[in-house]
């Protein structure tokens, strides 16, 4: 996740002092937006099947509420770090100013391999997870959801420990949750179409018919399964995904020019999106290297997984037919490989606003919870599909308006709201 000398959390603050700059935003300002308010670090005790203790590393960390709580995703992976956790909640504010939602930047994680533990295992790390952070988060100042390596049953789990703790009913607490639960309808869609959404607004600004473009995607879970079903219900073609072999834990890309059957591999994905390799080479599909999926001759790349997968290193491996990037993932792209894009004319759909589908569903469900009040899901998706189309208009305008690139646009917003938000509560 933190691979070698790249650091996500300084990339974010790159990306965000280059800002800063352009909009000549004041010091104090600055100071306040560049680095996180709060963040907890912890130690969590879990009694583990076997009889023995194993202690985990787990954090919190919360960037800025002062458009509203806190939130962001709690993640579950061996490599996690404090510094992907501060990035990420950086990212999350931006994210949640830019569909003008009223919530602020925060996320979790902790530093574990789920693969490796049990359901009880999972479940008392949950609950200690909780219970080393109850006092500092809640429906009314820091709302976690799932994230990488996390579901719907985690989240119920820490939903239950945190009740419990403070002795009530708070489902806003939590998002992510179960349908029937206090989840929302069209949660589980909701960050892949937004994806979507995104491209399919980005290709009639281009006059670009969907019908006739081909996707290439790296990651086959939650976001990746959703955007490639309604890419090609719209009438695109993915022809390719990258993912974990769920038997040697090595990536590989897997190809079809015909199109992905998603169905058919997703009988032969496990929960974390990794792909049985043997039973996709015997359904036909074509395996190569991870990076392969970088390497297709289409007009739509979909970077989906982890961070730091379009560097200084990658990037000159994209094929001269891709038109469009669509940031499903949190930061794939590196500063380096940004300028390379820049100068390449390639249109980013950046990862803050395209995957921004999630935490907007997000907020959908903390509404129904708090409101006790839920919605149909025709509903749920027509409202992300105007809040996703909205924003992605807001950008593009200042972009063209402005000769901005779209990251650059999308951050302008972000930082000038989150800031106008600040200053008028009086912190600066």
């Amino acid at each position: 996740m933190n691979n070698g000398a790249y650091n996500p959390y300084q990339h974010a603050q790159a990306q965000f002092d280059q800002v800063a700059e352009l909009v000549k935003l004041d010091e104090t300002t600055r100071q306040l937006l560049r680095q996180p308010m709060r963040e907890y670090h912890f130690l969590i005790p879990v009694h583990m099947d076997d009889g023995s203790t194993k202690v985990f590393r787990g954090f919190r960390v919360q960037h800025n509420d002062a458009r509203g709580p806190a939130k962001g995703g709690i993640r579950f992976h061996p490599q996690e770090t404090a510094d992907t956790v501060r990035a990420l909640a950086m990212w999350m504010t931006w994210k949640c100013a830019v569909v003008d939602i009223p919530l602020g930047g925060g996320k979790g994680g902790v530093i574990c391999d789920p693969r490796s533990l049990t359901d009880s295992e999972q479940e008392r790390l949950c609950r200690g997870w909780v219970r080393q952070v109850a006092k500092n988060v809640g429906p009314w100042n820091d709302v976690p959801a799932p994230d990488v390596m996390t579901n719907s049953k985690h989240m119920l789990w820490m939903l239950d420990e945190f009740e419990t703790i403070h002795g009530g009913r708070f489902p806003g607490f939590i998002t992510g949750k179960p349908v029937g639960m206090g989840g929302s309808l069209g949660r589980t869609e909701a960050t892949g179409y937004g994806v979507v959404y995104t491209i399919r607004e980005a290709l009639n600004d281009q006059g670009i018919d969907i019908k006739n473009t081909s996707a290439s995607m790296q990651g086959f879970g939650n976001v990746s399964q959703y955007a490639a079903r309604l890419y090609q219900e719209l009438g695109g073609t993915v022809i390719s995904t990258c993912c974990w072999d769920n038997n040697d834990s090595k990536a590989y890309a897997y190809v079809n020019r015909n199109g992905l059957d998603i169905d058919q591999l997703c009988s032969i994905t496990d929960l974390y999106g990794g792909i049985d390799k043997t039973k996709a080479q015997d359904l036909g599909y074509e395996v190569y290297p991870a990076r392969a999926w970088l390497e297709q001759d289409v007009d739509i790349l979909i970077p989906a997984a982890l961070e730091n997968q379009i560097t200084k290193d990658t990037v000159g491996k994209i094929s001269p037919k891709v038109k469009i990037i669509a940031e499903g993932a949190n930061g794939p792209t590196t500063p380096e490989a940004d300028e390379v894009l820049k100068q390449r004319g390639i249109f980013v759909i950046p990862d803050f606003l395209a995957n921004a589908g999630g935490v907007t569903c997000s907020y959908f469900e903390q509404v129904q919870s708090n409101a006790n009040f839920y919605w149909e899901k025709d509903e749920v998706l027509s409202k992300l599909d105007i809040k996703m189309t909205s924003a992605f208009k807001a950008v593009n305008d200042l972009a063209k308006r402005n000769n901005l690139y779209m990251r650059d646009a999308a951050y302008v917003i972000s930082i000038n709201r989150v800031a106008q938000a600040v200053k008028m509560r009086g912190w600066v």
